[in-house]
């Protein structure tokens, strides 16, 4: 197989959602930018739908790939960390929880990098975790009802309280989680063959 097949496979159905949510987010950043929340969730839950829908094609279609495995994630990240950002800048959410939120998927990414620049095969060392999963579902949720809240003028103060410890739990618990992981492995005299699985 040579190195153009290998690229236009990396091309498929899912792969292309995944990009496509990374395209939406300077979207919702502009609808923010001029205040029309009703577009910003509108955006945000298309890019919600494409993160569900990639995974499931994938598995449907066979079409799983190392590009993807990699992608993935950090679509997750880019839109969600940014999202967060724009809720703390309006005031929509504490300022704290969008440090929480971004510094914890700055570790993450910043960890794999060092552990890949010393030789350790993170792909097969690092799997998602349930409460990691259950952490970008929260944050999505949390994202979700506060545009919706503010694009239709309604409140929901208990479900936006409730939503807010449960993305605070959930981050700060699989953060904690995998900067664990990534010191144990770290390589010992040299070696670079770290391998745990979650």
């Amino acid at each position: 197989m040579t190195a153009a097949s290998l690229r236009e496979n990396n091309w498929t159905i899912p792969n292309l959602l995944t990009v496509s949510r990374i395209l939406l987010t300077p979207g919702i950043v502009m609808a923010f930018a001029d205040r029309r929340f009703d577009v910003a969730w509108v955006l945000f839950a298309v890019a919600g739908l494409t993160d569900a829908l990639d995974g499931s094609l994938a598995r449907i279609l066979k079409q799983r790939s190392s590009f993807g495995a990699m992608l993935d994630p950090l679509a997750d990240k880019i839109l969600l960390d940014t999202s967060y950002i724009c809720l703390a800048l309006q005031d929509w959410i504490p300022t704290w929880l969008a440090v929480l939120v971004v510094s914890r998927d700055v570790f993450i990414v910043g960890g794999l990098a060092l552990l890949q620049y010393s030789g350790v095969d993170v792909k097969r060392g690092i799997k998602p975790v349930w409460f990691s999963k259950c952490a970008t579902l929260a944050q999505i949720m949390l994202v979700l009802l506060i545009m919706v809240e503010h694009s239709l003028v309604v409140s929901y103060p208990g479900l936006r309280l409730l939503l807010v410890g449960t993305v605070a739990l959930l981050t700060a618990t699989s953060g904690v989680y995998y900067v664990l992981l990534g010191f144990k492995m770290v390589p010992q005299n040299g070696n670079g063959n770290g391998n745990h699985n979650p």
